[in-house]
């Protein structure tokens, strides 16, 4: 076995230092607080650049949270002690390093040793942890000793340095006397003044000062380590055009830029106070509280915890056409109801009944996690009845895997925003066609001119939704106003409307008269229709309808075909398409067909006679009368709004008398 020595381990460096340097590096000591996302990246880069001794602080240990970013964090680790692993894979990389532990972190008792004798900090505390960074930026200044704080931000890293006899920690950042959500943002905002990675940030709920959370990549934590290595190489021999505070460098990846940033004053500069404003502002207004299923450590039963993943299930207008009566430890009945009696759109219940076989895939998806499945029978054969009743028993598949499609289902949401048109590839297609199962089939409607039909087709089935007095009062029950999430309803930040048109979309709703109003001297439909259809309808890869091999008749047939729906969509999530129902087109071509008028504003079922035309002579009659779902697909960004679910609380209902 090879021995190591330190000249043949790093001589791959020589050529970008020199051997001297090489050997002045082996000399260097630095200190590093923290081996999470950062630190432990920094431990190791900084040791296969042949820094020869280091410090070490961390009383946290890994768990499973940290496997998207953490050197250290495996499955072997987990559990341990942060510092002690990321030694031992220090010492795997050079075993003569000079490494002082100090396991239980760094405060006042210790703060003195922790720097003793080092030439460089790199700072790796939690994003969180204000005033541990704060005393250790200003013991660094008091002796004299370089810091380097690089931040993992999107996929990219925003480095700063504080140079002996330059501008501090406190005066660049202007963090004492505030609160722990001021100093976050602060830090955060004096960080990277720039805002390089706020571009494409998808979801800002996601950023939660107040409790102390936020999203991160793997690639800006090694992002952060070669730009703080640079650094401290640079800083360390003395060579090379070091950048210091107020100055800085911003380099993202995802944005393709690199830009050196100026920040007089730091957080005191008078434009920084406007951009601390407004960032303030909009993340309260993202701190709204986010509906998530819980784990088995809350105590939840199985049962529960597979009841409170299926309310996930999509219906229409988020209407949670079921509740839930818990009936033994692996049993359950499911209590439906359709709108049909309130809701024009629920077309003698059948969208309902597409709802509940969603709600029963979901149950069986959120059951393979358990090693489950789903068994469930209808009670009676009514085929009229506006309520229905599933009896459901979970029973052991020990062969049973957890579905592919398990991770999609609080995932997956509606995307009313215009999508890309690159066409959808051979295998999404294939794949999205497989997950049908064998009774149904997808109709492709796809490249420019066939977009252009069914957006027209769209637009022309919007003006019916948009003058009938029917539409307008499910309309005005459905949305939650000023709202980025909804438990029961449609926010309106969801809505696809530009906020002009929500505006004026909620100054009409107000009553059915100023609807009126709007539509006969002001073209009042012609704003929603672009925006929410016919844009969106030319702006996507494809339009589709999912068609059964028979039409279907009975509430079974609308159950499977809802099963079906279920999976389609939850693939299309899985590989990273968005989509949105289209089925108005569908319903109202239904109502045509059955000769059953739906309105009693004069002149609509004439146009809905029309419309149901173009729509079967695009997709032949066949196609029409079998089609159980419609939409438009594409790829593009996940919705920042959406609708979330009532708790499972408020979806059980109490046993009834045994039966």
């Amino acid at each position: 076995m090879p021995i190591f020595e330190y000249r043949e381990a790093f001589s791959r460096n020589l050529g970008w230092v020199t051997e001297s340097e090489q050997q002045s590096l082996r000399a260097k000591r630095i200190a590093i607080a923290g081996m999470g996302g950062v630190g432990g990246s920094h431990l190791l880069t900084l040791t296969r650049l042949g820094i020869g001794a280091f410090n070490l602080s961390d009383f946290d240990t890994f768990d499973v949270a940290n496997f998207n970013r953490q050197a250290g964090a495996m499955v072997s680790t987990l559990g341990k002690p942060k510092v002690d692993t990321m030694r031992a894979m220090a010492l795997d990389i050079n075993p003569e390093l000079d490494i002082r532990m100090f396991p239980a972190g760094v405060d006042d008792s210790n703060l003195d040793q922790f720097l003793d004798g080092v030439d460089l900090y790199v700072d790796s505390l939690d994003f969180f942890a204000f005033d541990a960074r704060k005393k250790m930026f200003a013991a660094c200044a008091a002796k004299g000793i370089p810091a380097v704080t690089a931040a993992p931000l999107g996929m990219g890293t925003a480095v700063l340095n504080f140079l002996p006899g330059g501008m501090t920690f406190e005066q660049y950042f202007r963090m004492e006397g505030h609160d722990e959500f001021e100093q976050g943002l602060r830090f955060l905002l004096g960080l990277a003044p720039a805002r390089l990675h706020m571009g494409y940030l998808v979801d800002p709920s996601r950023i939660n000062l107040a409790e102390k959370r936020g999203p991160s990549t793997i690639m800006a934590c090694q992002l952060c380590a070669g730009m703080a290595a640079t650094q401290a190489l640079k800083i360390l021999l003395k060579r090379g055009d070091v950048v210091t505070a107020p100055h800085g460098l911003h380099f993202d990846a995802y944005r393709n830029k690199l830009v050196r940033t100026h920040l007089p004053g730091g957080n005191g500069n008078p434009l920084q106070r406007i951009k601390l404003a407004l960032a303030r502002h909009m993340l309260k207004a993202a701190a709204q509280p986010r509906l998530s299923y819980r784990s088995a450590g809350d105590g939840a039963s199985v049962l529960e915890q597979i009841l409170d993943l299926a309310r996930w299930a999509p219906s229409g207008d988020n209407t949670q056409v079921w509740r839930f009566e818990i009936t033994g430890e692996y049993r359950f009945t499911i209590h439906t109801f359709d709108t049909r009696d309130e809701v024009v759109y629920d077309v003698d219940g059948r969208p309902s009944q597409l709802s509940v076989g969603a709600l029963i895939e979901t149950l069986d998806i959120a059951a393979s996690r358990f090693g489950l499945a789903v068994q469930y029978a209808r009670r009676g054969t009514a085929e009229n009845e506006t309520k229905s009743q599933y009896d459901v028993t979970l029973v052991p598949a020990p062969t049973r895997s957890t579905s592919e499609l398990f991770d999609q289902l609080t995932v997956r949401s509606v995307q009313r925003r215009p999508l890309s048109t690159a066409p959808l590839g051979a295998q999404q297609k294939q794949a999205l066609e497989s997950a049908l199962g064998g009774h149904f089939r997808v109709e492709w409607m796809e490249g420019s001119a066939q977009r252009w039909k069914v957006a027209r087709i769209l637009f022309r089935n919007a003006k019916i939704r948009l003058t009938m007095p029917e539409a307008y009062k499910v309309h005005k029950a459905i949305i939650a106003w000023d709202a980025q999430y909804s438990e029961d309803r449609l926010p309106d930040q969801a809505v696809g409307l530009d906020p002009i048109g929500l505006k004026l979309m909620r100054w009409a709703m107000h009553s059915w008269g100023r609807v009126k109003l709007l539509n006969t001297y002001f073209a009042g439909t012609w704003l929603p229709r672009l925006q929410l259809d016919l844009i969106p309808g030319l702006a996507c890869a494809a339009h589709f309808m999912l068609v059964a091999e028979q039409a279907p008749r009975t509430v079974d047939d609308y159950v499977e075909a809802g099963r079906a729906v279920q999976r389609f969509w939850l693939t299309a999530c899985k590989l990273g398409l968005q989509l949105q129902p289209e089925m108005t087109p569908l319903i109202f071509a239904s109502y045509v067909r059955a000769n059953k008028r739906f309105s009693q504003e004069a002149g609509l079922w004439e146009q809905a006679v029309k419309l149901s035309a173009r729509l079967s002579a695009h997709v032949g009659e066949q196609t029409l009368n079998r089609a159980v779902f419609m939409g438009r697909i594409g790829a593009g960004p996940a919705a920042t709004a959406r609708s979330t679910r009532l708790p499972l609380s408020k979806l059980l209902v109490t046993p009834t008398a045994p039966r």
